[in-house]
């Protein structure tokens, strides 16, 4: 299996610091980080790896949910798949992340809302980015469209 690669050029101290995250592999972006506006509520144009594993998180999810789903025995018509990554402090120290919430809409043939459900929960806990993430607590929130 391959392996990805992304980097991050910084500059600077903590507080007065910024740097440039760069997805190497895909050659797809480079976006500014920044401390203060990671620990603002608006992000001003800036990502944040809360941000960046928000994204690895919804993507992995939407793949492991069509997965099962098509497991079950349904054919996915449209996932509509978010995640909200929560940083806040560390009773130890620091900073953690404090909670996922990951929120889906699907449209999917062949299965009722309980196979829904089942096949839900089954990605949630399949998922490689669920499982690297197993330190955190991870919501699921799903709901099967007409």
């Amino acid at each position: 299996m391959p392996t990805r690669t992304a980097r991050t050029a910084w500059n600077g101290g903590l507080q007065d610091g910024s740097g440039q995250v760069e997805l190497s592999s895909s050659g797809v972006g480079t976006f500014d980080v920044s401390f203060p506006k990671r620990a603002a509520e608006d992000a001003d144009g800036t990502t944040s790896p809360e941000e960046l594993i928000a994204a690895a998180h919804s993507a992995c999810y939407s793949m492991a949910l069509a997965g099962q789903i098509a497991e079950a025995g349904g054919t996915t018509q449209a996932l509509d798949v978010s995640a909200d990554v929560s940083l806040g402090p560390d009773p130890a120290g620091g900073f953690r992340l404090t909670g996922i919430t990951l929120t889906v809409r699907a449209e999917v043939d062949g299965l009722d809302a309980d196979g829904f459900a089942a096949a839900a929960e089954a990605a949630k806990a399949g998922c490689p980015v669920s499982k690297a993430l197993a330190g955190v607590e991870i919501a699921l929130v799903a709901a099967l469209e007409a």
